[in-house]
């Protein structure tokens, strides 16, 4: 028996391999929040994700067809209330910028780091919110909870850190199945967009 074992009970997302014009495409912070708040919904129409992220809904469309042309969201018509109406849902919610069985080809290397380059700094700004808003907290002037940090060490075998990752993920896909249908009562019950990271690294790396 192996000494940790893992609880998934739903099926783990399969990765979507980031090609070139993905990795573009993402280096816009517009177009990555885009994609983080529709992948944690079913599916939006522009003006919703416009309220959401406080930017112009012209905006947002202009974004999400850069972002369909890519091939990271889609139309959903059987979303639509008419003709008009035009909703949108992420085509996948799990994304891979490579890897040893798919390697980038050289020249998507260029676009790679400049797209990590961009993560860095998103992890950096979310990192300087949540310390801004940890010392608000501390002092007692702001009581609602907005985030939420975990600094520690494992000592565990590949395997048995690959189980832990697993484990993981499956808490994250049950509580993506809580709200992941957008509803007019969501904002009234106190439902907001959580951004989460969840990262590991060896200590030799």
């Amino acid at each position: 028996m192996d000494a940790y074992e893992p609880t998934r009970t739903a099926p783990a997302l399969v990765p979507t391999v980031m090609t070139s014009p993905m990795l573009k495409a993402m280096a816009h912070p517009v177009r990555r929040r885009i994609v983080s708040v529709l992948g944690a919904v079913d599916h939006a129409r522009a003006a919703d994700l416009a309220r959401q992220l406080d930017i112009p809904a012209n905006a947002v469309s202009f974004h999400l067809r850069t972002l369909a042309d890519a091939g990271f969201v889609e139309e959903a018509p059987e979303f639509a209330r008419d003709r008009r109406d035009r909703v949108w849902k992420a085509v996948n919610q799990s994304w891979q910028a490579g890897s040893p069985q798919r390697p980038l080809r050289p020249e998507e290397e260029g676009t790679l780091a400049a797209y990590l380059h961009q993560v860095t700094l998103d992890q950096q700004d979310m990192m300087a919110r949540l310390a801004a808003w940890a010392q608000e907290r501390a002092a007692g002037r702001d009581r609602e909870p907005r985030g939420e940090i975990s600094i520690g060490s494992l000592r565990l075998t590949t395997q048995e850190a690959r189980q832990v990752f697993d484990d993981v993920e499956a808490v994250l896909d049950r509580a993506r199945s809580l709200h992941h249908e957008s509803t007019d009562a969501d904002e009234a019950a106190g439902v907001r967009v959580w951004d989460y990271t969840f990262m590991a690294a060896r200590d030799d790396t």
